[in-house]
């Protein structure tokens, strides 16, 4: 049989994570930002879940010909603009969105040759200094973009650095309110944080990308319970031996655990050849048959060991859930077993291995 270990990705769970933002944010258009292969979900995975979204949200031009080659008629939005002159042919040829953010990205526009206008999303660098032109050149980069014939309408965007946080949105939202005043064109500022927490900004379209994928963008200050979302993806593996150690005894490499009494241990079909964090410390929470126990020892390249002192009836084959959803009605937020690794959510769904089978799960779960 094959090694006892798979990755679920569940498309009901995006559609109910959506219907999340759409209900917190009823008067916008919804992107669903599927980036970075539908956050190591599969965007083809993940696709019957998208349907009720306004527009697809992502980076490079193999996804949008993805999205595109599965049926999407709807817009799609490249949220980086193009990379270079001649990626304006297929925006023209896919009807793609795009994200302009610096003065190259304007040049090619004006040197461009298309029947069709493009359609624009003017990014303003408001504080997360990454992508966006300063306030003092928004403006005229915006006069340069409606001078050109290749461009149709001009969208406005940013995108906040700390939403989920105690800096809050106010102040990049007050420089983007300023520096946009009396500017025609659609309003994008919205991010998953600031969905569910700041409900009050004006957004013609949000862009949810973590939550979509079941992960609270505030954790641990809210977990998904809180915020209403399910788990995209579980992460499930098999007990495949037990032991039973006496006070003492070590385990795994470098014996870092020592066991302080009897002790009885599974190991689990997974490690970090699985994608699943290294430096998971002892104690990182999993579900055995659905039961709660923890790491113990280190994560090696195959195995992890858990101790199944919660979970007595615990055998060879026992189902163990490393994230996601469990037996029973169980769950483990990605977001718990990724604060334990000191990562986030984010990293641990991008991070899946290609060697872990992948399926979709039914309606139900399983």
């Amino acid at each position: 049989m094959p090694r006892p270990i798979e990755a679920l990705i569940h498309p009901d769970a995006v559609a109910h994570n959506l219907a999340v933002a759409r209900a917190a944010t009823p008067d916008a258009k919804l992107w669903a930002v599927v980036k970075a292969n539908a956050y190591g979900h599969g965007i083809e995975r993940i696709y019957p879940g998208l349907q009720a979204a306004d527009g697809i949200a992502l980076l490079d031009l193999a996804e949008a010909e993805r999205v595109r080659a599965l049926g999407w008629r709807k817009p799609v939005l490249l949220l980086e603009g193009v990379f270079e002159a001649r990626d304006l042919e297929l925006c023209s040829r896919l009807n793609l969105w795009h994200a302009v953010h610096h003065d190259q990205q304007i040049d090619w526009l004006g040197a461009n040759k298309t029947h069709q206008p493009h359609r624009v999303f003017l990014k303003l660098n408001s504080g997360m200094n990454r992508l966006g032109f300063a306030p003092s050149a928004f403006r005229s980069a915006w006069a340069r973009l409606n001078a050109l014939p290749q461009v149709d309408e001009i969208s406005l965007m940013t995108h906040f650095a700390d939403a989920d946080g105690p800096n809050g949105t106010a102040a990049q939202m007050a420089l983007f309110d300023e520096v946009t005043r009396d500017l025609p064109g659609e309003r994008s500022v919205s991010n998953s944080a600031a969905i569910l927490r700041h409900r009050g900004l004006r957004s013609d379209w949000v862009r949810a990308g973590i939550l979509s994928y079941g992960s609270a963008p505030d954790y641990p200050e809210h977990d998904i319970a809180h915020w209403g979302l399910r788990p995209t993806m579980t992460l499930r593996a098999q007990l495949i031996a037990t032991q039973q150690l006496k006070a003492g005894d070590a385990i795994g490499y470098g014996g870092r655990f020592r066991a302080e009494g009897p002790l009885r241990i599974g190991v689990v079909a997974c490690g970090y050849a699985d994608g699943y964090p290294r430096i998971a410390a002892t104690g990182t929470p999993v579900l055995v048959d659905g039961v709660r126990c923890g790491i113990v020892g280190r994560v090696s390249m195959d195995m992890i060991t858990v101790d199944l002192t919660p979970v007595p009836a615990a055998r060879i084959g026992s189902e163990v859930t490393l994230w996601g959803r469990g037996p029973q009605g169980s769950v483990l937020s990605i977001d718990e077993a990724a604060r334990s690794a000191g990562t986030v959510g984010y990293e641990l769904m991008c991070a899946l291995a290609q060697r872990v089978p992948v399926h979709v799960a039914d309606g139900h779960g399983a």
